[in-house]
């Protein structure tokens, strides 16, 4: 993750999609331990190596909720689970928790060509236990857009080795700025549409930035949830900085309705 890819293709959405040539780990570094509890390594089985493996990153909202990407449904269609609490995604450490996906529930009008509305919502089946290693990030109280020049922290495991497939077994993380919206809409313009419901992020000088793996992940800007990892042109490109689902106030609306809705049908 956080690392510049040469890619010929030009708009990518950040999962772990095997093929995409990884030059160096640029801007980032090792999470301190624990530091965040509401991070979410979200899980595919691969029937090649007979096991699960990394394929996006959430965010821990609720006791059986986490909030990520919707493109990351594509790379779940079969047995799919969550670890909480995990540092490491090797080693076995004793604050991991580890739950089944009972269902996906993505946005309604989810565009993957536009990456639009790019916002899912993962219900587990059993509940979360909070504690020193594993505790849920709070969705902002509102929709409130980012200042330009926000400083903000986006974390995650994604890919780290020069062609190499495999995601970061440790979680690291990069400090990035929030970027005009106009000027992002300028660097994106042949590309992808930048609405009001993006954020732009990264570095004028290239070098910090999301990457694959990381998709999903929450950008937390002055300690408050702002946005959702979802694609870029490559990633550390000094003027393709990568692109976030602003969690406005549609967005919060229709998580706590969806959330609320689940609740009263298990009364």
């Amino acid at each position: 993750m956080l690392l510049e890819v040469l890619l010929s293709s030009v708009t990518i959405l950040f999962t772990l999609t095997p093929g995409y040539d990884c030059v160096e780990i640029i801007g980032g570094s090792k999470v301190r331990s624990h530091s965040k509890p509401y991070m979410a390594s979200i899980q595919a089985f691969n029937k090649t190596r007979k096991r699960f493996t990394h394929v996006c990153g959430g965010a821990l909202i609720k006791p059986n909720w986490i909030l990520t990407a919707a493109h990351c449904k594509m790379e779940l269609m079969g047995k799919k689970q969550v670890v909480l609490g995990a540092l490491s995604l090797s080693k076995k450490e004793k604050g991991k928790q580890i739950f089944i996906i009972k269902d996906m529930i993505v946005y309604p009008s989810f565009n993957h060509k536009q990456q639009k509305n790019d916002i899912m919502l993962l219900k587990l089946k059993s509940k979360a236990k909070p504690n020193s290693f594993v505790n849920f990030l709070p969705l902002p109280k509102s929709g409130d857009d980012v200042k330009v020049g926000t400083k903000c922290n986006v974390a995650g495991w994604g890919i780290t080795a020069a062609g190499n497939s495999q995601p970061s077994d440790m979680l690291q993380e990069v400090n990035i700025t929030i970027i005009d919206r106009k000027k992002c809409s300028e660097y994106y313009k042949n590309n992808s549409q930048i609405t009001d419901d993006m954020l732009c992020a990264g570095d004028k000088r290239g070098g910090k930035d999301a990457c694959q793996g990381d998709s999903g992940g929450p950008l937390i800007c002055k300690r408050v949830f702002r946005g959702i990892v979802s694609f870029g042109d490559g990633c550390g490109k000094p003027k393709k900085p990568g692109v976030y689902t602003r969690l406005s106030k549609k967005y919060l609306s229709w998580i706590n309705s969806r959330i609320k809705a689940s609740s009263n049908t298990e009364i």
